[in-house]
């Protein structure tokens, strides 16, 4: 893991990113919370309710990975027990970003799966998507929620809430974010139309053959899952009766 050297360049992607999350429509007035890892025990977060377009690099706040506020003079988010998880789980992500973007939001309201092999840009960057059960915002519930799915992914969506994002950049953090806005854009058009043609369980192998050209890792290419339909969401489907989770939009692949 390399750390940022220069805090204040730090801060300055977390406005830039803030302000990207606004202009993309990803959050509205004062949604949303952004961090980056400084180092072992140091994060960088944005305050709380506060518009993510307007912050300055005097706004942002430090806390330790207890959650003790170490800098800065406004108070940091409620939410940042969701980015703490993820760090004390990842020590190789270094920036998290939640959002409540509208169309993955969707799902999130209705508790919809959403599914694996439609898409393959989505099984490339993506993966399966996991779906955190709900817990009241700002909670050490809501942090507890995502303890099940941050080892085997990069994204979570939170039931009834938003979505949470991580990696080693804040940049890569929020291209998660908005390649799963779009796809779940793009599926809610697509039921205009009538059902999607799935990806053959073959084809989906041949796309997570190519992830490693890239340097992406995915966890459905453990030995475990070789005999598994990857259209099934092998990964995370034994949540689905704890979370609330339902595949009602979509039916399974012939």
């Amino acid at each position: 893991m390399t750390f940022p050297t220069d805090h204040r360049i730090a801060r300055e992607q977390i406005c830039d990113i803030g302000r990207r999350l606004v202009d993309c429509g990803l959050v509205v007035a004062a949604d949303g919370n952004i961090s980056v890892r400084l180092n072992e025990n140091e994060i960088l977060c944005t305050p709380t309710g506060m518009s993510k377009g307007r912050m300055t690099v005097d706004d942002i706040c430090t806390i330790d990975l207890a959650g003790k506020q170490t800098g800065g003079s406004r108070r940091p988010s409620s939410e940042s027990l969701l980015h703490l998880e993820v760090y004390r789980q990842r020590d190789d992500v270094a920036s998290v970003v939640h959002a409540h973007p509208p169309h993955a939001t969707a799902f999130a309201l209705t508790r919809q799966a959403i599914p694996a092999g439609i898409l393959p840009e989505v099984e490339l960057f993506l993966g399966e998507i996991p779906m955190a059960g709900y817990a009241t915002p700002g909670t050490p519930e809501l942090a507890n929620s995502i303890v099940p799915f941050v080892e085997k992914s990069n994204l979570v969506v939170l039931a009834n809430h938003g979505t949470l994002a991580w990696d080693s950049s804040l940049e890569r953090a929020l291209w998660w974010t908005e390649i799963l806005e779009n796809y779940c854009r793009v599926l809610i058009l697509s039921r205009s139309l009538g059902p999607p043609a799935w990806l053959t369980n073959e084809e989906m192998q041949e796309v997570l053959a190519g992830k490693e050209k890239w340097g992406l890792s995915d966890a459905r290419t453990d030995s475990k899952y070789s005999e598994s339909d990857l259209r099934e969401n092998p990964l995370f489907r034994d949540t689905w009766k704890t979370t609330g989770v339902r595949r009602t939009m979509f039916d399974r692949p012939e």
